[in-house]
């Protein structure tokens, strides 16, 4: 069981943080701003100015929240002000009542487990091309992984979604998404501030250049389809010729191009950061990286990952399930009550902002033994079975989970076992990463590894 200290790299702070150094760590890496009785206690509140803070930890009440009252809550501001000028208002992430409650019945189709278990083929041959890229290259120094992993789900999330016959620039699409990535901090600093959503600030208007070029882009795509559907459809085939099974209703262009976005982006995003802090891990953990080696050449040998092989990969599983326990590629879900109401025997009073801080809620030492330790086998059946499914929540919960939960994890799956079949992983001595909250959780500077062909 891997302990290092290095599985939690900041101290918490032992009050919630208020004044200018709130907000100097809310805009620098907001998951460092979450108190020490976050991980320690079942709920934290305090006062904002006029506004009630509540940090909810407890998987009862984060039961209630988020299955039980969903329609009591609404997104945050933040969250409003940093994904709208990417993905528009009219997207299933941020859409709400009525309007969510369509697209999701209309998209969820698409996300059928057969139909997911039809892509296995794609994430493999995907990953032997990252298998390849790396072989050509000397090992003579560290490789950067999240790069890697990131280009490698790109290219997943465009061949299932496109079926590889549309070109997408990898490079200026990760540009862009970055630009807009990067000015997450900012929303979260004039937020706190309830400063209005027009007030400029460094790198707004490159962000809107990138979200112009998307939105273009994304339309350009939807266009050449329509006007030249392929012989065998693909995920944008079926989401252009979805209807609403109770209204008839299909998605408007606006539509489209926002969910189409979210997928790409969220779909790549994601899955990338989950492997690349599951690399780390391993490389820091030798005998569980030989236990998956020795797992998948148990199941899958030297031939190609087929799709009788995921379900026997449980020790994989458990792995990548551990890793986003530790590091969830998103830390944070928050909303807003719309009333006055009792949340968790607890009254709360619009204004008043409710977050579940995932990263805390993984590491909090009511819910978890030995709780910044890294060990899969707390994802065995015998552990998981007696658990809340409240207590781990790398996808979310509720109607709103990810509705691309059960494609990441077998994405992953596949991933992790060609990568781990054909190369040995070793930390680079003396290297920290640190975890920085934006839109996901990634290393900051990057993942640096040593790498070595089997």
């Amino acid at each position: 069981m891997l302990t290092n200290g290095d599985l939690m790299p900041f101290d918490p702070p032992a009050q919630p943080l208020r004044g200018l150094s709130s907000l100097w760590t809310l805009g620098r890496n907001y998951i460092e701003s979450f108190p020490r009785s976050t991980y320690e206690q079942a709920v934290t509140r305090y006062r904002w100015g006029s506004s009630d803070i509540l940090y909810v930890c407890d998987p009862t009440i984060i039961h209630e929240m988020l299955v039980d009252k969903p329609a009591a809550f609404s997104r945050d501001d933040v969250t409003h002000r940093a994904f709208t000028p990417v993905i528009g208002k009219t997207s299933l992430f941020l859409s709400e009542g009525s309007d969510w409650r369509w697209q999701r019945r209309t998209v969820a189709p698409i996300f059928r487990h057969e139909m997911l278990l039809s892509l296995v083929p794609t994430f493999a041959a995907t990953a032997e091309q990252q298998v390849e890229r790396w072989r050509t290259r000397s090992f003579d120094s560290p490789v950067e992984i999240s790069a890697a992993m990131r280009r490698t789900t790109f290219e997943i999330i465009v061949e299932a979604i496109l079926g590889g016959s549309a070109h997408l620039d990898a490079d200026r699409y990760g540009h862009a998404l970055s630009a807009n990535f990067n000015t997450i901090p900012w929303h979260i600093l004039l937020a706190a501030l309830w400063a209005p959503a027009w007030m400029p600030f460094p790198g707004r208007r490159r962000a809107q250049r990138a979200r112009d070029f998307l939105h273009a882009d994304i339309g350009r795509l939807i266009a050449e389809r329509r006007a030249k559907p392929p012989h065998h459809p693909d995920l944008l085939d079926l989401l252009l010729a979805a209807q609403d099974a109770e209204t008839g209703r299909g998605m408007n262009k606006a539509e489209l191009v926002a969910n189409l976005l979210t997928f790409i982006t969220a779909g790549h995003e994601t899955t990338a950061v989950a492997l690349t802090w599951t690399l780390w891990l391993l490389a820091k953990d030798e005998a569980v990286q030989r236990r998956v080696y020795d797992e998948t050449m148990a199941v899958i040998g030297h031939g190609a990952v087929e799709v009788d092989h995921i379900d026997a990969l449980s020790f994989t599983r458990q792995v990548i399930l551990e890793a986003m326990r530790l590091f969830p590629p998103v830390p944070l879900l928050s909303r807003m009550p719309k009333t006055a109401m009792q949340l968790g025997g607890l009254s709360i009073t619009p204004p008043a902002w409710v977050g579940i801080p995932i990263f805390a809620v993984h590491r909090n030492a009511l819910l978890w033994n030995n709780p910044h330790a890294f060990d899969p086998e707390r994802f065995s059946p015998d552990q998981a079975n007696g658990r809340s499914r409240y207590a781990h929540l790398p996808f979310g919960a509720g109607p709103r989970v990810c509705i691309g939960a059960n494609f990441a994890m077998i994405e992953a799956v596949v991933i992790l076992t060609t990568l781990v079949r054909a190369f040995h992983f070793q930390p680079v001595p003396g290297h920290k990463p640190r975890p920085v909250a934006r839109l996901t959780l990634r290393p900051a500077g990057g993942m640096p590894l040593i790498i070595r062909a089997r």
